[in-house]
């Protein structure tokens, strides 16, 4: 038989035929030597170029084998170390290239030798001998590149597999070289280009590691991961096989097959762990090829995705209740694709969903022949996810992610809303939307019991939009932070609150989100409030450790909460819920912009973690609360009250602490310009504010209630004497400040309500009078104002009123008519100008006269004061006394010589002014004279030097009678240490008047 072979070699199928012959015939042969001996004849004597020779040859040695393994055995091993195969290679050596391609041809034979051997000898005498002999051959030859020689391995390696799995003693059979095996088979798998698929290797390595996968000992963690891995990795990415030419037709076949193979490769692994655990395992492989940006990428790896469950299910085997930890895991990462541009994605991420809530029903202990109303409802809406249309889409989306929440088990939510936020950033954008659907259905739905998830919830919506900019991922975390507010508004508002400050745009997104809800932004708008005003605004903190000097430094959750609504009244869609809250915002907000003034950022401004782009921004806290307040007033329906407190200056000034009543001042004019019926309530609230702990606020809260005296508009929408008894109440402030605002305010009635003054003149005037006095004012600024004041409100009280108080006040004025401040100098002038006019009638001109000639000197000095103001406050004094000293040419020269605006020639006017002080007050020489020497020491030059010019005029015009008066000694020792000042134009007019003195000869 075997001699007839070669009469055979133009037919393959029936040389093929002869082999199997002479195998059953080798077979049946009890005499080992001839068994043996035809062997190897049948080994030298092959064309092994023919692969169905290889074939043949290889068949009929396996079923040789099947009643003479070893002798099979022992004839291979022999011929592989014969010299046959070193004459054969040595033969054609000059013909290297073609020497390899026959020795591979010959190897590729014996390895298949092997492979039936394993499959016809009796599987337990090839189980001892699996790994000793035929594999120690078998792995002499894995290092190839031929690829006859790689499917031959491989076929030996699926024959193996496949005879030892189909022994019954399979589940004792420990393969040591398994992992070996199937590392060897995941080389091939590597080295095959992707992008086509050129030969069956990739099947048949696939079906190979199938079986041997079933086999004991289970592979390892990392093993089974790094199997899946390359697996996937050759088949998903190869190209799409289109149906059509017949060679196409051939490659859709090869495709599937191979696929095929893939799919029973994976549920042979997830066979050995049948759990929540296993499934998580092989999703955590897939799960990047689901999301790939290739649509036959996703297509591929959701088909096998289904394949899995749907054999998971079949397979599933519970004796008891088992928790299904990870359900929310694996649907939230699948379910974005069920709005995937491919509709069969959309299908077999419908059958995965389908799958795993029936897997659920299955551990919660519910038959396999269970049929569960909501969840077969997800087949009626296949229809829905064939369609194209977007919106279709989405809706079909919506019912789906109805059904998954209505199954969903509750502790299963917040892992199935975590992992679909990872969703929003898919590179479809209809899946991103589609995970965006879910998520807000799902809390619509189900998030009143997410409660305790609200601050992790917020951190992943934070996440997604730190990883992508894309505006529908903006938007659809917004709505989520809207659905997530309505229904747990205090949670959320306290978790944004512990994000760092100053908020990131992606903060400053998620407080703009809660402001489009009228109901809910006024919510959170007083929850904001709350937070704002529940603790200190600032604490007094030490500069450093060895000094005794402390700075503010701002309270964390009032600056925070500042900043929120800054954000929240920010957005234009916040305005009704502004304008429901006006009056508490209004006044809140002020009062924290005055707490803010001058103080410093703390330290630590929240978690630093994820903090990106701080320091880009300057975080100023009164700045902050500033921007609040104008916003407030913008959306608040006040846009005009910022732009005029803006035109102002006022903003800015507001927020330095020398400056900050200026500011409010300007704030509170503008209120009543523009928004005087939204008064009333603020200033209830304000009233209440006069009373703070807080220096600065009574000080703010005074400063803009004192202005509204100012105004005779809010006749009809205020009480004044409610305003006034708090001004009068603030007299005895522990602030200088407030005292001296408290005393503005009162004063501003004689602008806005004069008739009040007639009314109350009495106890403004006292009121006046007392600040005048006040002892704990040691820059008089309370004073300065009390005289300014006193002079607005002159005008309009009852001459009663002052009488008894007109000495006091001119005695308590005049030392400030030569204070270094050149305000302080200004006002007591012009007060003292103003009280003149009271001097007339009655005791008036005996009351005041005595002052008027006291002061007189002081006036006509300051004429001279380098400050035009004080000049001009002067003027008027002189013109309001000339009245009052019965004395008709200085009347006249006052009236026709003092015009405010006019330059003034000095030392013709006091040449004329002495003459007519000597006319009409000669026994007043002595305290003229007495009163200007006390100018020689003044601070300013100019009146050190009006003083001696006025001396000489006085000496100039006196008659010799009236020289006895002066002392003359006195003057002289005066004018001579004047003679030595620093200043010329003093020495010149000294030494002027020291000639005039010789009169006195």
């Amino acid at each position: 038989m075997r001699k007839q072979l070669n009469s055979y070699n133009s037919s393959s199928l029936e040389k093929n035929f002869l082999y199997k012959c002479i195998g059953s015939v080798l077979g049946a042969c009890t005499n080992r030597e001839v068994v043996r001996k035809e062997l190897q004849e049948l080994l030298t004597g092959a064309h092994y170029q023919d692969e169905a020779e290889r074939e043949g040859l290889s068949v009929a040695f396996g079923i040789c084998s099947a009643h003479h393994l070893e002798d099979t055995l022992d004839k291979m091993s022999d011929f592989l170390k014969s010299d046959f195969m070193k004459k054969y290679t040595g033969i054609f050596n000059l013909f290297k290239d073609r020497a390899d391609v026959d020795l591979e041809k010959i190897k590729s034979a014996l390895i298949l030798c092997y492979g039936y051997v394993a499959v016809y000898a009796p599987i337990e005498l090839v189980l001892p001998r699996v790994e000793s002999d035929i594999l120690r051959n078998v792995f002499l030859y894995f290092h190839t590149k031929d690829l006859t020689l790689k499917l031959c391995l491989i076929r030996t390696v699926s024959m193996i597999g496949l005879a030892i799995c189909s022994s019954p003693q399979a589940g004792f059979f420990h393969f040591s070289r398994k992992s070996e095996l199937i590392s060897q088979l995941m080389e091939f798998l590597k080295l095959e280009a992707v992008d086509g698929q050129k030969s069956a290797l990739r099947h048949r390595a696939l079906a190979a590691c199938s079986y041997l996968v079933k086999l004991e000992p289970p592979l390892k963690d990392a093993e089974k991961t790094e199997l899946v891995s390359t697996a996937l990795s050759s088949i998903i990415p190869l190209p799409p096989v289109s149906i059509g030419a017949m060679g196409e037709l051939h490659q859709e076949i090869l495709y599937r097959d191979t696929l095929d193979a893939l799919k029973d490769l994976l549920k042979g692994l997830l066979c050995w762990n049948i759990t929540p655990n296993g499934l998580e395992e092989m999703f955590g492989v897939l799960i990047p090829w689901i999301r790939s940006s290739k649509e036959h990428e996703r297509e591929r790896a959701l088909e096998l995705s289904s394949a899995l469950l749907h054999f998971y299910l079949h397979k599933l085997n519970v004796n008891c209740v088992v928790t299904f930890h990870n359900l929310g895991l694996l649907i939230g990462r699948l379910s974005p694709r069920c709005s995937d541009s491919l509709a069969s994605i959309r299908q077999h991420t419908l059958d995965c969903i389908y799958y795993l809530l029936y897997i659920q029903l299955r551990y919660e202990g519910f038959a396999p022949d269970h049929k569960d109303e909501q969840v077969e409802k997800l087949q009626t809406l296949r229809s829905g996810l064939l369609n194209p249309d977007s919106s279709v889409l989405f809706h079909t989306c919506f019912d789906i992610a109805m059904i998954i929440g209505k199954r969903l088990p509750p502790e299963q939510l917040t892992s199935l809303l975590f992992i679909t936020f990872e969703g929003l950033s898919d590179s479809d954008a209809n899946c991103s939307r589609a995970a965006t659907v879910m998520i807000n259905s799902l809390l619509k739905d189900r998030g009143t019991i997410l409660l305790s998830k609200v601050p992790e919830i917020i951190l992943r919506v934070k996440e997604q939009l730190e990883e992508t900019s894309e505006e529908h991922v903006r938007k659809a975390a917004v709505q989520t932070m809207y659905i997530l507010a309505t229904q747990h508004v205090k949670a959320v508002v306290s978790s944004l609150l512990s994000s760092p400050v100053p908020y990131d745009s992606d903060m400053c997104t998620l407080w703009g989100a809660l402001s489009s809800d009228p109901p809910l932004t006024s919510e959170v708008l007083n929850l904001l409030l709350e937070k704002m005003t529940g603790d200190v605004p600032y604490k007094e903190c030490k500069t450093s450790l060895l000094s005794s000097a402390s700075s503010r430094v701002a309270t964390l959750l009032p600056l925070t909460a500042t900043c929120a609504l800054r954000e929240v009244m920010s957005q234009p869609k916040s305005s009704p819920a502004v304008q429901e809250l006006y009056p508490q915002l209004f006044v809140a907000l002020l009062l924290q912009v005055s707490c803010m003034v001058g103080v410093q950022l703390p330290k630590n401004l929240g978690p630093t973690k994820d903090r990106k782009s701080q320091s880009s921004r300057n975080l100023d806290p009164c700045s902050s609360a500033v921007e609040a307040l104008h916003f407030m007033l913008v959306q608040g329906g006040s846009e005009a009250v910022a732009l005029s407190v803006a035109a102002d200056g006022g903003w800015e000034k507001m927020k330095k602490e020398e400056t900050h009543h200026m500011g409010v001042t300007s704030l509170s004019s503008s209120m009543v310009r523009y928004s005087g019926p939204k008064l009333p309530d603020i200033i209830k609230k304000l009233q209440s504010a006069q009373n703070s702990a807080y220096d600065s606020q009574r000080v703010t809260a005074t400063a803009f209630l004192a202005q509204l005296l100012q105004s005779s508009e809010l006749s009809d929408l205020i009480f004044l004497e409610p305003l006034m008894d708090s001004m009068t109440s603030r007299l005895k402030d522990s602030s200088v400040t407030v005292r001296m605002l408290a005393i503005r305010g009162l004063g501003n009635i004689a602008s806005g309500h004069p008739e009040k003054v007639r009314k109350h003149g009495s106890h403004l005037l006292t009121a006046m009078m007392n600040a005048m006095d006040d002892r704990e004012d040691p820059d008089h600024i309370v004073t300065q104002e009390a005289m300014s004041n006193m002079s607005l409100l002159l005008p309009h009280v009852q001459e009663k009123d002052l009488h008894s108080l007109l000495v006091h006040t001119a005695i308590r004025i005049r030392p400030f008519f030569d204070h270094e401040r050149e305000e302080l100098r200004t006002s007591s002038i012009i007060l003292f100008g103003n009280l003149t006019k009271f001097s007339s009638g009655d005791d008036g001109e005996e009351t005041l006269f005595e002052q008027i000639l006291n002061g007189l000197v002081t006036l006509l000095l300051h004429l001279q004061d380098p400050k035009p103001d004080v000049v001009k406050a002067c003027k008027f004094a002189l013109q309001m006394c000339a009245p009052s000293l019965n004395n008709q040419g200085l009347a006249d020269m006052f009236t026709s010589h003092l015009h405010p605006d006019r330059g003034l020639h000095y030392g013709e006017f006091m040449n004329n002014v002495c003459k007519n002080l000597l006319q009409g007050y000669p026994d007043m020489i002595p305290r003229l004279i007495q009163t200007n020497i006390s100018y020689f020491k003044s601070i300013w030059s100019d009146l050190r030097a009006a003083a001696p010019l006025f001396i000489g005029f006085l000496v100039l015009h006196m008659q010799p009678d009236q020289c006895r008066m002066v002392d003359l000694d006195q003057l002289v020792t005066s004018l001579m240490v004047l003679l030595k000042d620093p200043v010329p134009s003093v020495r010149i007019k000294a030494s002027e008047t020291m000639g005039r003195l010789v009169k006195f000869a």
